[in-house]
């Protein structure tokens, strides 16, 4: 059985582009114009798909940390439950940011942090679902998840090997349609941390699975590690100010930064080939400017001998390669070769 998920009529597995997902979270900074925004520079940077986050943070929150002061640069209000809030998108929102991305062209998902936020994505016919790696250990969430039947997106920052295999086993059990991304939880991730060899890890343990890498760093330059590594989902931040309010701009990439990953991504998709070596057309002329042939030193009457010094390697690439040095020294001439001329078999007995 291949690899391999559907997203919104997009394939993915491990011939495909691949997916990347440019994560809006709550950079939107609770502005629905500004989120539209962030949709339409998305899909202008060629991303697959914009993802958004949903917390029914009465539900999510214990009452002391709803509560909880919040006072600082990031904050949206005096406590914690006031600023996630004022972040939160609802249900008239949604309905017109799904609407908006349809129009535009460009896949939108979210992350369920609990099972209200599950339903309600679930009445809007989201296309795919994204938990959390704060929810790896969270079976009853990724069950709940699952069963809705949509393809899944998996997290796992923060996990051991053995958290992530009872969190895959539970949701593959339920829907066979799930991906599962290495990551770090640092924001932002210190490269020392990426670990990216687990990207690999994952695709020896779990070989019907797709393989992503949801990653935290600054820059665009890892994310092409781990295409070549076998990932084949990208989700990075996104923002359209690194400097604006708020935890997550700061590591978040900005338009020409996305714009820049997409590239480089499909790329390497090309330039990964099929491991077969061979000579490309467009190689022939600079290799026969470069390469070398064997040619006489000097004038070579009838009945030479050919020694060492009577044989150079020059360019242009139009005669006998230079392997085949060993095949004519000692061979004796039987026509006379002038000084420059290709040393061919044919003038040799």
């Amino acid at each position: 059985m291949p690899r391999e998920i559907l997203v919104d009529g997009v394939t993915i597995n491990d011939d495909s582009d691949c997916y990347v997902i440019a994560e809006i979270g709550h950079n939107h900074q609770g502005s629905l114009e500004q989120c539209k925004q962030m949709f339409q520079a998305a899909k202008e940077c060629g991303a697959s798909a914009v993802k958004l986050q949903k917390r029914n943070n009465r539900e999510l929150y214990t009452k002391e940390m709803y509560d909880s002061p919040y006072d600082n640069r990031n904050s949206y209000g005096k406590t914690y439950g006031e600023h996630r809030e004022a972040v939160e998108f609802e249900r008239e929102e949604y309905g017109e940011l799904l609407k908006y991305a349809g129009e535009i062209g460009i896949t939108i998902f979210s992350t369920a942090f609990d099972v209200p936020s599950a339903d309600f994505l679930a009445k809007l016919d989201m296309p795919a679902y994204k938990v959390a790696s704060g929810d790896l250990t969270n079976i009853p969430l990724i069950k709940y998840i699952a069963q809705i039947g949509k393809p899944m997106f998996m997290s796992t920052g923060g996990g051991t090997m053995a958290d992530v295999e009872r969190a895959y086993a539970a949701a593959s059990a339920i829907n066979p349609n799930v991906c599962v991304m290495q990551c770090t939880s640092g924001y932002p991730a210190e490269f020392s941390e990426l670990n990216l060899r687990v990207i690999e890890t994952y695709r020896a343990a779990f070989p019907d699975c797709v393989i992503g890498l949801s990653s935290h760093d600054n820059g665009i330059a890892m994310a092409l590690v781990g295409y070549v590594l076998g990932a084949r989902v990208v989700e990075k931040h996104f923002t359209l100010n690194r400097a604006a309010k708020g935890t997550d701009n700061a590591f978040s990439l900005e338009p020409p930064g996305l714009k820049r990953l997409v590239r480089d991504l499909q790329r390497g998709r090309e330039a990964m080939g099929d491991g077969e070596k061979f000579c490309y057309p467009s190689e022939e002329q600079p290799l026969r400017k470069m390469g070398k042939k064997l040619v006489a030193t000097r004038d070579l009457p009838v009945g030479t001998v050919l020694a060492a010094e009577d044989v150079a390697i020059r360019s242009p690439n139009d005669g006998l390669p230079p392997y085949e040095l060993d095949n004519v020294l000692g061979k004796k001439t039987s026509r006379a070769i002038v000084a420059d001329e290709n040393i061919v078999f044919e003038a040799l007995s």
